[in-house]
């Protein structure tokens, strides 16, 4: 058969749960166009049960994740980089193919935000804590904690900046993310999924999800098991429901500013917590 016969293989976008690409358990895709009316692929819609196994999977991962050492954490990091800037023409296309008006440039600026937050890995204690001056015998010190679960809403544009800027400073802590992907282009996301899954980045730590806002962030948003919720990709409409279903269990709720690259985007998924030691005899 000659190549211009042949069909294409046809992409099916699954989702990234604990490590590994599952479907959705519901069954459900939904169509991915490119802005010229290509059929690009399907993507698995996710459903609330897809949710609910990916937050477990986090939770899992939790433990081990928060309690490597930071430069450690950097390395891991660092090492997602390497595998983005290997599949950098991938995911120059699939920007282009929806619509993206500078791919290459959104893929560099992507790829040296993850960079720029694995360099903060080790500095994340000296600069958000340190020994606090008190009037007494004993040593007071404030030490940067994760705070856990993270849920993530990534904004719909920059498909694939957008998901990196909100994941990246999320997971450096310590903190394990479970992301909702941009509806409108999804396949960056699995794409930066599956360097994910071939970097040193383990099982259950970072978690996307493909598939429709309206169904998954009430319940993310709702999610006793969530620590933290990163709403700066929500629709509007959706924003005030989700801050009081976020209320149930008092999760960290937090919207980027305009800075986004910046450490406050980090310390703002970290707890501080202050330690007492009394000194002499």
């Amino acid at each position: 058969m000659s190549s211009d016969q042949r069909l294409p293989v046809r992409r099916t976008a699954k989702l990234s749960i604990g490590g590994q690409f599952p479907r959705s358990e519901s069954g459900r895709t939904f169509e991915v166009w490119s802005r010229d009316g290509r059929l690009l692929a399907h993507a698995a819609r996710a459903s609330r049960k897809d949710l609910r196994d990916a937050v477990v999977a986090a939770r899992g991962a939790l433990g081990g994740w928060a309690s490597r050492t930071a430069y450690n954490r950097g390395q891991i990091l660092y090492r997602v980089a390497e595998i983005m800037e290997g599949r950098r023409a991938q995911l120059e296309d699939e920007l282009r193919d929806a619509g993206a008006s500078d791919p290459a440039g959104e893929v560099s600026r992507a790829i040296d935000r993850w960079v720029w937050y694995a360099g903060w890995a080790d500095k994340i204690a000296q600069v958000a804590g340190g020994a606090n001056p008190v009037a007494g015998p004993y040593f007071n010190f404030t030490i940067p904690e994760p705070t856990g679960v993270v849920g993530i809403v990534a904004p719909p544009e920059p498909a694939l900046l957008g998901l990196v800027g909100r994941i990246a400073p999320a997971v450096v802590s310590g903190n394990v993310a479970v992301a909702v992907a941009s509806e409108r282009s999804p396949l960056p996301a699995v794409s930066l999924a599956e360097a994910i899954a071939t970097s040193d980045v383990p099982g259950g730590v970072i978690n996307v999800l493909t598939g429709s806002p309206s169904e998954l962030v009430p319940w993310l948003a709702a999610h006793m098991d969530v620590n933290a919720i990163d709403l700066t990709g929500c629709p509007d409409e959706l924003i005030a429901d989700a801050e009081r279903a976020a209320a149930d269990n008092v999760k960290r709720v937090h919207r980027a500013g305009p800075a986004e690259q910046h450490l406050s985007e980090i310390t703002a998924f970290v707890e501080l917590k202050t330690v007492w030691h009394p000194m002499g005899s």
